[in-house]
């Protein structure tokens, strides 16, 4: 990422959306991601919203220190009033253009602010798309943050040995397919995969 600064705000808002459109009969389905059923993607969803808010404000320590594969994530009983507010917390925290600059660290990885943002805006466009086709709801990215998303997913893949996306493997897309499709075959996901019936 360069050193333009990005709104997280319309994408967490697309994110907070489709959490309140999860019914509870939904938690246990299983998502684009294998180890994950839906419960532990919001789970994920909101550990790396308190990360990355964490990060942007550079308040390091137990939340910006604990790697992602720590254990399985998954919800509390409050989730559905915590996560749309961790969610404003995060957009708030990356409004502030010091969160762009110098280091931080997030997952137990120091790294540069820029950097941090574009990782936080990434995942929040992926697992969006994650939790919209794991639950059959629409999913249409904030066009800012898709388009990043995707120039950090190409570079990521551009950098890698042998074409590994940062998520997994690069599943081919063809080049003229839509923006979203080509930026989730980055991610190392089949744009066409589909909740089973």
């Amino acid at each position: 990422m360069t050193d333009t600064t990005l709104d997280l705000g319309p994408q967490t808002r697309i994110v907070a959306r489709l959490a309140g459109g999860v019914t509870d009969e939904r938690l246990a389905d299983g998502t684009p991601c294998p180890r994950y059923a839906v419960r532990n993607m919001l789970g994920h969803l909101l550990g790396l919203a308190v990360a990355f808010r964490d990060a942007g404000r550079k308040e390091l320590g137990v939340t910006t220190d604990t790697s992602p594969e720590a254990a399985l994530p998954d919800i509390g009983p409050g989730w559905r009033e915590e996560l749309p507010k961790v969610l404003d917390e995060l957009a708030e925290a990356w409004r502030d253009p010091a969160a762009w600059t110098g280091m931080t660290r997030a997952g137990g990885v120091d790294l540069p602010g820029a950097a941090a943002g574009a990782v936080a805006l990434d995942e929040l466009v992926i697992h969006g798309w994650d939790l919209a086709r794991a639950t059959g709801q629409s999913y249409a990215p904030d066009p800012a943050a898709l388009e990043a998303s995707y120039d950090f997913l190409l570079a990521s893949a551009a950098d890698s040995d042998g074409g590994g996306g940062i998520f997994g493997p690069v599943v081919p897309v063809p080049p003229d397919a839509p923006l979203l499709d080509r930026t989730i075959g980055l991610s190392g996901r089949d744009p066409g995969w589909r909740r089973p019936a």
